[in-house]
């Protein structure tokens, strides 16, 4: 390693999902960490809402912080949904802005009538509270009506040990919508051809998940 790692003992990760894998994969390259933190936030939220404590789980955001609340709506009917059920996050907090200045529009479209702001992020929480987050809904593919979220099928792929980066997104396909197509970066000296990546994916997910795009 080109620098001296040996006194990093935490790192704070957010901006983007950090898959477990990936996480796993920077401890053994830092073997002296203690920890690898997640946060999560918006810029109309100004600060983090979430963050990873003492306790840790794999995947991840952490628990609300304090003076801040989260619920987990449901796409369709608007119902809030309980533990392990994937919806769009709502929030409401002390710090969530007051709307776009000069945009009034953008701001109505921003909070549900009750004052809570939609976030556009698709995530759950589970028993213990603890939130994790699946993918922005404008990333989602529509298979069937059925969501995909590209992340999950991204954090796959860079399991696979001749993948070295890989994005997911979807394509349009007149009889089921969209179609998820892979667009994948081998690692130095390896081949792999597009049908056992797409053999590899479909060992690992729902028949909706699969690489039907390519």
């Amino acid at each position: 390693m080109e620098y001296d790692l040996s006194s990093l003992q935490t790192l704070i990760c957010g901006g983007a999902t950090l898959n477990e894998e990936l996480a796993d994969h920077v401890k053994l390259r830092i073997p002296n960490l203690i920890g690898i933190r997640q946060g999560y936030g918006l810029s109309e939220t100004f600060v983090a809402i979430s963050c990873i404590g003492i306790k840790t789980k794999p995947g991840s955001v952490g628990t609300v912080v304090k003076g801040t609340y989260c619920k987990v709506v449901d796409l369709a009917t608007s119902k809030s949904l309980g533990p392990n059920e994937t919806g769009e996050l709502y929030l409401k907090s002390l710090q969530t802005m007051k709307g776009y200045i000069g945009n009034d529009a953008a701001t109505k479209e921003a909070f549900d009538p009750e004052g809570w702001l939609r976030t556009g992020d698709l995530g759950y929480y589970d028993e213990d509270e603890f939130f994790f987050i699946v993918d922005r809904i404008k990333e989602v593919i529509k298979y069937r009506a059925l969501q995909v979220p590209p992340a999950e099928l991204e954090a796959l792929l860079l399991s696979h040990p001749k993948i070295a980066d890989a994005g997911v997104t979807g394509i349009p396909n007149e009889a089921d919508g969209e179609h998820p197509i892979a667009f994948v970066v081998k690692k130095p000296n390896e081949e792999i051809t597009e049908q056992e990546i797409k053999d590899y994916i479909a060992n690992l997910v729902i028949d909706i998940k699969r690489l039907r795009g390519g």
